[in-house]
C-alpha cells in the first residue's frame, strides 16, 4: 500500500498546528515545506520528534529552487547551499530533498549540462545516504515537462538521483501521461498529486492559487494514476495543494479532506487490496428524501405550521412524548420539531428556526455508513427514549444531520401517534431539490463530501448575478434525479446566500424545492389557501413574450401568477417562490416538462425580487 502523505503547504497554521491536523486524519507521512519550517520557532530535530510522537515519518523536505544549469560563481554556491540543506535533512530524519526545475533567467538550457549538476549532487547525497528528487515546474525556463525531468535523471544516472511527478505540472499543461509508463518505479522517488478546475489563466498563478484535492476538478487524476500504477511505483502519494482559500481555512477539515479525496481515489483506481481495513462498501443507490427536519421553538412552530398548511400539508402525527410534529403531503414528509431538549433544540439555539436534518432514502443503510465513516465523516448518536427507533446519521452541512433509511422502510415514524386528518388533493408530489448556502471557501469540502459518500454526480457550477455579487453554484444529482443537492457559496459579502450565513450564524439549507404536475391550478389553491408568493416584476413577461413564441393565454396564466419560466430545446420549466420564513429559508414549487436545469436563467430576477421584499419589510439589505 502506498504510504498517504501531505506536504504542510496545503494546510493552514503554524507547523505544529499543521502536522497534528495531518496526523488526526489519518496521513502517515508528511512533506515539510521549507517556508514552515524556517518560520517556526523549534529546532529541525524538536520538529523530528513532534512527527515521531505523531507517528508521521517526513518522505521529503522541499523545495530546493533554482539549482541546475547555473553559471559560476552561481553554481558553486548551490552546492554549499544543497549541503546545508543535507544537514538540516539529517536533522528531520528525511532522506528526500525535492528539487524543482530552474526558474532563473541566469539559468543556463542543456539536458547534459543539468545531467552533470544532478550527478555531482547525487555523489554529495550518498555519502550521506540521501536522495535527490527533481520536479519539472509547468513554468521552468528551460525545463517544464516531466520527459525532459525524466532524460536528465536518466543522463545523470545516479543511484541517489531520482524524477519527482506532480499530476498538476503534468495534466495542466496537457502533457501525455502515457509517457509515465515508460519510467522505471525505482527512479520514481515521489508522486505528488493536485487537481484544479480547468481555467484559462497562465499555469503558475493557476498553480500558486486554484490547486485543489484529487476529484475536486476537471484535471483527469485517474488518467495520470493509471500511469503511475503501471510502473509498479510503491512509495508514498503526497498531496501539494497551494490554494488560498484551504490556507485561510480549517487545518483540520482541509486536512480530513485530502484523506477523503486519497481514499476515493484509491478507490478509484481499485488500488487498495481488498483485504484493506481502509477498503470502501461501494455507494448505494439513493432514491430521494426521506423526510425534512424543522429546528424551531414554541412560537415558531405555529407559525411554520400555518405556512405548511397554506401550502397544502396535512397534519399527519404527533410525537408520542415531545413537542414534534409530522406533516405530509404527496411522498413529502415534514417535521417540525419544538421539543425543548435533544439536538433540534441545541440547532435552533444556534441557528434560529431552520432545517436541522434531513433523510435520505438508500438502498443500504448499513453500506453508507460504513463508507462514511471510512471516509472521515462524523457520526451521530443521542439517546433515544423507550421503544424510539434510532436512525443511522452523520453531520452535515452547517452542523445538520444526514439520516439514511433503507428503501421503504417507514419506521422512521414509528414515534408518531396518527392524526386523523381531512382527506385533500396532494399538489406537491416529492422534495424537487435542496439548496443549502455555505461560506464560498467550504464548496470543494461538501462537494467531496457529498459524491464520495453518495451516488451523485457533479453537473457544471454555475455563476448567478445576485444584485450584490456573483453566487457559484454547484448541483449534485443522483442517477434517476430523485435527489438533487444545491451547494450555493459567494465570495461578495453582501448576496442573498452570504447574508443568510450571517444571519442563520452558518451555513445550512436555504430553500426548498417541491415538484408538482400542473403549477397553475396549484398555484391557484395555494393561494386559495392563503399562500403568498414573491412577486415577479411586470418587466419580466414583457421579456418572455418576446424571447418565447408561447401562446397569449400561457403568457397571462404566468403574468397573473408571477410564474417563473425557462425553455431548454424542447424542454420547459416553472417555477415559484414563497416569501421567507423568519427572514432565512423559502420554498419553490416547480413543474418540470422534459427539463433537467433549475432555470438558472431567472435566478438573477428571483434573487432581486426578494432584494426588494426584504428591504420593503425593513429587513437589512440584502
Amino acid at each position: 500500500m502506498n504510504q498517504r502523505s501531505i506536504a504542510t503547504v496545503s494546510i493552514s497554521g503554524a507547523l505544529d498546528e499543521k502536522l497534528r491536523a495531518i496526523a488526526a486524519a489519518g496521513f502517515t507521512a508528511v512533506e515539510i515545506f521549507e517556508n514552515d519550517l524556517i518560520s517556526f520557532g523549534a529546532r529541525p530535530r524538536e520538529i523530528a520528534k513532534l512527527c515521531a510522537d505523531l507517528g508521521l515519518i517526513i518522505c521529503a523536505y522541499q523545495p530546493f529552487r533554482d539549482f541546475e544549469g547555473m553559471p559560476e560563481p552561481q553554481r558553486a554556491r548551490n552546492f554549499v547551499r544543497a549541503e546545508r540543506k543535507f544537514d538540516l535533512m539529517q536533522e528531520l530524519g528525511t532522506d528526500l530533498l525535492l528539487v524543482c526545475s530552474n526558474v532563473s533567467p541566469l539559468s543556463l538550457g542543456g539536458i547534459d549540462r543539468a545531467a552533470d549538476d544532478f550527478r555531482a549532487l547525487g555523489e554529495r547525497a550518498a555519502k550521506r545516504g540521501l536522495r535527490v528528487g527533481y520536479e519539472a515546474l509547468a513554468w521552468g525556463r528551460h525545463v517544464s515537462d516531466h520527459r525532459d525531468a525524466w532524460e536528465i535523471v536518466r543522463r545523470a544516472d545516479h543511484p541517489a538521483i531520482g524524477i519527482i511527478l506532480d499530476s498538476f505540472h503534468t495534466l495542466a499543461p496537457r502533457f501525455p501521461e502515457r509517457t509515465i509508463r515508460s519510467i522505471p518505479a525505482d527512479k520514481i522517488f515521489l508522486v505528488q498529486l493536485a487537481d484544479a478546475p480547468r481555467l484559462e489563466l497562465d499555469v503558475l498563478s493557476w498553480s500558486r492559487h486554484f490547486r485543489c484535492f484529487p476529484l475536486q476538478g476537471d484535471l483527469p487524476v485517474t488518467d495520470f494514476m493509471q500511469a503511475v500504477q503501471a510502473t509498479g511505483y510503491a512509495g508514498p502519494l503526497s498531496l501539494e495543494i497551494f490554494n488560498d482559500q484551504f490556507r485561510a481555512g480549517s487545518a483540520a477539515r482541509t486536512a480530513v479532506d485530502g484523506m477523503r479525496s486519497l481514499i476515493l481515489l484509491e478507490e478509484a483506481q481499485a488500488a487498495a487490496p481488498a483485504a484493506m481495513s481502509t477498503a470502501l462498501p461501494p455507494k448505494a443507490v439513493s432514491r430521494g428524501v426521506s423526510f425534512i427536519e424543522f429546528a424551531v421553538n414554541e412560537s415558531n412552530a405555529a407559525a411554520l405550521a400555518s405556512l405548511f398548511s397554506q401550502l397544502g400539508f396535512r397534519k399527519t402525527g404527533q410525537h408520542r412524548s415531545k413537542a414534534v410534529e409530522r406533516w405530509s403531503q404527496g411522498a413529502i414528509e415534514l417535521v417540525i420539531n419544538a421539543n425543548p431538549t435533544g439536538f433540534a433544540h441545541s440547532h435552533y439555539v444556534t441557528h434560529g428556526p431552520g432545517v436541522c436534518a434531513i433523510g435520505l432514502d438508500v438502498a443500504n443503510a448499513g453500506s453508507v455508513m460504513a463508507r462514511a465513516e471510512a471516509l472521515k465523516a462524523k457520526t451521530f448518536h443521542q439517546p433515544v427514549g423507550p421503544g424510539e427507533l434510532e436512525i443511522p446519521a452523520i453531520h452535515g452541512v452547517g452542523g445538520s444531520l444526514l439520516y439514511f433509511l433503507d428503501t421503504g422502510d417507514t419506521n422512521w415514524d414509528v414515534d408518531f401517534v396518527t392524526v386523523e386528518h381531512q382527506d385533500a388533493s396532494d399538489r406537491l408530489a416529492a422534495v424537487d431539490h435542496i439548496s443549502q448556502s455555505m461560506p464560498h471557501e467550504e464548496m470543494l469540502s461538501w462537494l467531496l463530501f457529498y459524491t464520495g459518500i453518495l451516488d451523485l454526480a457533479r453537473m457544471p457550477q454555475l455563476e448567478i448575478a445576485d444584485i450584490r455579487g456573483l453566487v457559484h453554484s454547484q448541483a449534485l444529482i443522483n442517477g434517476d434525479r430523485s435527489l438533487r443537492i444545491i451547494l450555493n457559496g459567494s465570495q461578495a459579502r453582501r448576496t442573498l446566500s452570504a447574508r443568510f450565513i450571517d444571519e442563520f450564524f452558518g451555513s445550512g439549507v436555504q430553500h426548498i424545492a417541491f415538484a408538482c404536475t400542473d403549477i397553475f391550478a396549484t398555484v391557484a389553491e395555494l393561494r386559495a389557501q392563503g399562500a403568498a408568493f414573491l412577486d415577479i416584476p411586470d418587466n419580466y413577461y414583457d421579456d418572455i413574450e418576446a424571447r418565447y413564441d408561447l401562446a397569449p393565454a400561457t403568457i397571462a396564466a404566468l403574468r397573473a401568477n408571477r410564474i417563473l419560466y425557462d425553455r431548454d430545446g424542447e424542454g420547459e420549466f416553472f417555477q415559484i417562490y414563497t416569501r421567507a420564513f423568519e427572514e432565512r429559508f423559502f420554498f419553490e414549487i416547480v413543474e418540470r416538462r422534459n427539463y433537467n436545469g433549475f432555470g438558472a436563467a431567472n435566478a438573477a430576477i428571483r434573487l432581486a425580487a426578494q432584494a426588494r421584499e426584504a428591504a420593503a419589510a425593513d429587513i437589512p439589505s440584502l
